[in-house]
C-alpha cells in the first residue's frame, strides 16, 4: 500500500442523533478496546473530555516491541500526531495576526519571494489549502529521503522545484507545503524557532506538559514507535522531524490534545474573530481545521498520519465534548474505531466487532490461487499464498495478507477490502468503499 503522511481524512459518513450522553456506557467502550487489543487490531490511546474534565481515558498496545520484550503503552504515552500539528501552526499564525505582525492578505513574496507564485499566494491561501503549491509528500521519491534531515533551504528547494498545481484561490487541494511554509514564516517573524514559539505561545500558556516539537523517538521519554501489522507488529521507519515542521512535527498525548482544543474554543489562545475565521469552511477546508458533520451535530478538528502513526482530534461545541485518539498501530481502520467510540458515547446502536476468523491449512488455499482480471477495473489481482496465509497483490501495488472470516470470504481491514471467492466459477468479488467489482481467473 502507498505510504502516506500527514493525512487529512475526515470522519465522513457518520450519522448520530442528538442524544446527550450524560452517563455513557463506559463498560461498553472498554469492551471495544478490549477486543481491539486482544485481536491485535489496534494500538493506541483515547481521551474523552467534557467541559474540560477527562471522563474517559484508555490505552492499549505497546510503545516498543523488541526481541527483548514489549513495553505496554499507558495514557501517558506520547505519539507523533502528524497533521494535527497544523491546528497548532494555524493558532500561532492567528496570534501573530492579532498582534499586528501579519495579515491574512500578506503575500508570500514578503518572506520567500523565490517560491512559485509567491507574489500571488496569500497567508490565507496557505491556511485553507488554496495556494496551488504542490504537495511534496505525494511525490514517488519522497519515501527515499523522508528519513534524512533537511535544512529550511533544502525544504524550500523541494517545494520550489514543482510548478503550482493551480492558481491561488482557484480551488482547494490539500498540501503539506502550505503549513511547512507557515511554520517558517512564524520563525521569520518572531526570530525564534518553531519549538520555542510552540512552547511560549501555546503549551506553557495552557499547561500542556507532554506536547512539543518532536525529534528522534526516545521510548525512555514516554514516546512510542509506530508499527505495521503483517502477521506480527513490525516497526516502521521514522520521518526526520526537520521535514514536516509546521505541517506535522508535534508530539503529544490524547489528553493534552483535548486540553488544547478546549482552550482554543474557550478563547484562551485566540480571539472569537480568529476562531470564527479558522472555522469558516470553503470547499471542505477551514483555516487549520475541518468541520466533521454528525447528522445535526457539527464537530471541528483535524486528522493526522505520519509513518505508522494516526491521530484524530475533534470538538463538539454544542456538547462541550473533546475527543482525541492517537494510534501507533492500525489494522482495523481508525475511522471505524471512532465511529464505535462516538456511537457508544451518544447512545446509538452499535455492535462491537467480533473479528472472528477461520483457521485454514495451506492446501485449503490452493483453489483460490491465480491471476484475476476484471472488465470494471484496469488492473489485475494476483492471489498467492505464504504457508497458510492468503496474499493479494493488485497491479502496481504492494501485496497484503487476507484474513479468512467465513467460507470463501477474506478481508484486509487496513484498506476496508473484502474478497469473496467463487471457486466453482473461478471468480472473486472485490468489495471496497461501497464498490463491488467482479474478477475472473485468467486461463
Amino acid at each position: 500500500m502507498k505510504n502516506t503522511i500527514f493525512t487529512a481524512i475526515l470522519l465522513s459518513g457518520l450519522s448520530f442523533g442528538t442524544v446527550y450522553a450524560q452517563n455513557f456506557d463506559k463498560p461498553k467502550l472498554d469492551r471495544l478496546f478490549d477486543v481491539l487489543a486482544q485481536k491485535e487490531k489496534a494500538m493506541g490511546s483515547l481521551t474523552l473530555s467534557k467541559n474540560g474534565n477527562v471522563i474517559y481515558s484508555r490505552a492499549i498496545g505497546y510503545s516498543s516491541i523488541t526481541d527483548n520484550g514489549k513495553k505496554p503503552s499507558t495514557t501517558l504515552t506520547e505519539y507523533r500526531i502528524g497533521s494535527i500539528s497544523k491546528m497548532f501552526t494555524a493558532t500561532m499564525i492567528f496570534q501573530l495576526v492579532e498582534e499586528g505582525k501579519l495579515k491574512l492578505t500578506t503575500t508570500l513574496d514578503s518572506y520567500f519571494p523565490k517560491l512559485p507564485n509567491a507574489s500571488k499566494i496569500t497567508i490565507g491561501n496557505l491556511l485553507n489549502h488554496r495556494s496551488g503549491l504542490h504537495n511534496f509528500t505525494d511525490d514517488a521519491e519522497y519515501a527515499t529521503w523522508m528519513t534524512q534531515p533537511k535544512t529550511q533551504d533544502e525544504m524550500l528547494a523541494v517545494i520550489s522545484k514543482n510548478k503550482v498545481d493551480f492558481q491561488p484561490n482557484e480551488k482547494a487541494a490539500y498540501s503539506n507545503a502550505n503549513f511547512v511554509i507557515l511554520g517558517y514564516i512564524i520563525e521569520k517573524i518572531t526570530k525564534q524557532s518553531y519549538s520555542i514559539n510552540l512552547r511560549q505561545r501555546i503549551t506553557s500558556k495552557i499547561g500542556l506538559s507532554k506536547t512539543y516539537y518532536g525529534g528522534k523517538i526516545n521510548t525512555n521519554n514516554n514516546e512510542c514507535y509506530s508499527f505495521q501489522f503483517a502477521g506480527s507488529w513490525k516497526q516502521m521507519p521514522e520521518t526526520d522531524m526537520s521535514i514536516p515542521g509546521g505541517a506535522g512535527s508535534i508530539v503529544s498525548t490524547p489528553t493534552d490534545l483535548t486540553k488544547f482544543i478546549e482552550a482554543l474554543f474557550s478563547l484562551k489562545l485566540v480571539s472569537q474573530k480568529s476562531l470564527d475565521q479558522m472555522k469558516t469552511i470553503t470547499e471542505g477546508y477551514g483555516m487549520g481545521m475541518f468541520q466533521i458533520p454528525f447528522n445535526t451535530k457539527k464537530a471541528y478538528g483535524h486528522n493526522g498520519g505520519i509513518d505508522g502513526f494516526g491521530s484524530n482530534l475533534a470538538y463538539f461545541p454544542e456538547d462541550s465534548l473533546a475527543v482525541a485518539y492517537c494510534t501507533n498501530g492500525m489494522v482495523f481502520p481508525m475511522n471505524d474505531i471512532l465511529i464505535g467510540v462516538l456511537s457508544i458515547y451518544f447512545g446509538r446502536d452499535y455492535s462491537i466487532p467480533t473479528f472472528n476468523s477461520l483457521s485454514l491449512k495451506s492446501e485449503d488455499l490452493d483453489k483460490y490461487l491465480g491471476i484475476y482480471s476484471s472488465t470494471q477495473l484496469p488492473l489485475k489481482i494476483a492471489i498467492t499464498k505464504d504457508d497458510s496465509k492468503l496474499i493479494a497483490q493488485a497491479t502496481g501495488q504492494s501485496s497484503f495478507p487476507l484474513e479468512a472470516t467465513e467460507k470463501d470470504k477474506f478481508k484486509f481491514d487496513q484498506a476496508g477490502v473484502i474478497i469473496e471467492f467463487n471457486p466453482d466459477k473461478n471468480e472473486l468479488t472485490l468489495k471496497q468503499s461501497g464498490g463491488v467489482y467482479l474478477f475472473t481467473k485468467d486461463k
